[in-house]
């Protein structure tokens, strides 16, 4: 069962409807507790671009537990997108006549 901060795979293996190119990246922000058909459930999040990292849009998705492939979370040491963390170098000394 997913949590909320996962990033899920919804693809066809959790909705017919999610099947091919309609397949998306979902950060889940809520789990809905109301009782659906056994091994169903409704999840709230953001469609995510695996590409750049960001939210692009608000869904609300009806799917099958089973078919959910959770990305595993990382330790902080990178983004969601892979990429390292901005860091803040701080400022920086420079020398005379530069």
């Amino acid at each position: 069962m997913p949590t909320p901060g996962d990033l899920v795979l919804i693809d066809h293996r959790a909705s017919v409807q999610f099947a091919g190119e309609r397949a998306l990246w979902l950060r889940v922000t809520s789990v809905d507790d109301r009782p659906t058909y056994d091994g169903w459930v409704w999840l709230t999040g953001y469609s995510i671009n695996q590409a750049t990292g960001e939210a692009m849009a608000r869904r609300e998705v009806f799917v099958q537990i089973a078919g959910l492939r959770v990305q595993p979370r990382t330790t902080g040491s990178t983004t969601t997108a892979g990429t390292p963390p901005r860091r803040n170098a701080g400022p920086t000394r420079r020398g005379r006549g530069v």
